[in-house]
This record gives structure tokens, C-alpha cells and sequence, in this order.
């Protein structure tokens, strides 16, 4: 099983920064972080009261779309998109709406390193805009998750880039 948090700055690939190959590679790890955040955020609903779960519904719906158009824009390019994995190990135990509300900060910023990983090794401008918009999305819906759980700073003055 694979974690539903897959750090990607330290992914190898086989192109240049700015090629093609190297573009979808990292489009390939931007796929496998918004599959483990679909996955994930079944657990995060799961650990919610039923009628606070809108967010989380909202939250996986954008993945689950992301998720689509990287899959096709990976097709569309003659490349067979990684597929999920049948589970994911969770990174602690989700026991509460606080660990709930961590778990998809994880899969938040899980997102966001893997998009600012595309933004660095794309060759087109289409792709570097889909990974600002994808990380900047990402990063606003942590935002709130950081405030559920009682998180410090809520915000991050570099997303994605570890500080």
C-alpha cells in the first residue's frame, strides 16, 4: 500500500526540466497525489458528522475532476495514466473530526508539492498554468482544513516548497 501523501520533489525522471518527457512524469506523480486525495477523503467524510461533510464533498469533487483531466490530458498525449492503487495506508489513525481535519491537510499539501513539482518541470505554458491554478486551489481549501485542526500559521508563505 502506498500512503495517500506522496512527497514528488525528490521524483526522478527521465527528461530535463522543461521537456516533454519530463513534463509528464511529473504530471504522472500530480495524477498518483490526486488519486490518493479522492481515496483520502472518503476516510476524511467518514470521520465527519453527517452534516458537516459539504466541504469534504466539495474537496473531492475538485480532485475527482482534476484527477479526469490530468488522466485525459496524459491520453491525449499517447501516455497510459498511472493508475490508483487499490488502497492507501493512512499516515496516523483518523479517530476524530481534529484528525479528520489533518488528514486533508495532508492530502492538501500532498497536492499542492505535486502541482509546484509539474510547474517546475513543464514544457508548456498550459501545463504550468493548470499546476498554479491546481496548487493555488489545493492550498486554499488546506487553509481552512488547517483551522479545523488547529493548525498554526493557517496559511503558508511558500506552498508547496516545504516552508
Amino acid at each position: 500500500m502506498t500512503t495517500p501523501s506522496t512527497s514528488t520533489t525528490t521524483a526522478p525522471t527521465s527528461g530535463e526540466a522543461g521537456s516533454v518527457r519530463a513534463e509528464q512524469d511529473a504530471l504522472q506523480l500530480a495524477l498518483a497525489a490526486e488519486h490518493a486525495a479522492v481515496w483520502g477523503y472518503g476516510t476524511v467524510g467518514a470521520a465527519l458528522a453527517e452534516g458537516t461533510r459539504a466541504e469534504v464533498v466539495l474537496a473531492q469533487q475538485a480532485h475527482r475532476d482534476l484527477r479526469d483531466r490530468v488522466a485525459e490530458l496524459l491520453r491525449a498525449a499517447g501516455v497510459d495514466p498511472v493508475a490508483s492503487s487499490a488502497a492507501y495506508a493512512l499516515p496516523f489513525p483518523v479517530l476524530s473530526a481534529v484528525d479528520a481535519a489533518a488528514l486533508a491537510v495532508t492530502l492538501e499539501d500532498g497536492t499542492t508539492v505535486a502541482w509546484v513539482y509539474v510547474l517546475d518541470q513543464a514544457a508548456a505554458r498550459d501545463t504550468r498554468e493548470l499546476a498554479v491554478t491546481s496548487a493555488s486551489a489545493a492550498e486554499v481549501r488546506a487553509v481552512s482544513w488547517r483551522a479545523q485542526a488547529s493548525r498554526t500559521p493557517v496559511t503558508s508563505a511558500t506552498p508547496g516548497l516545504g516552508g
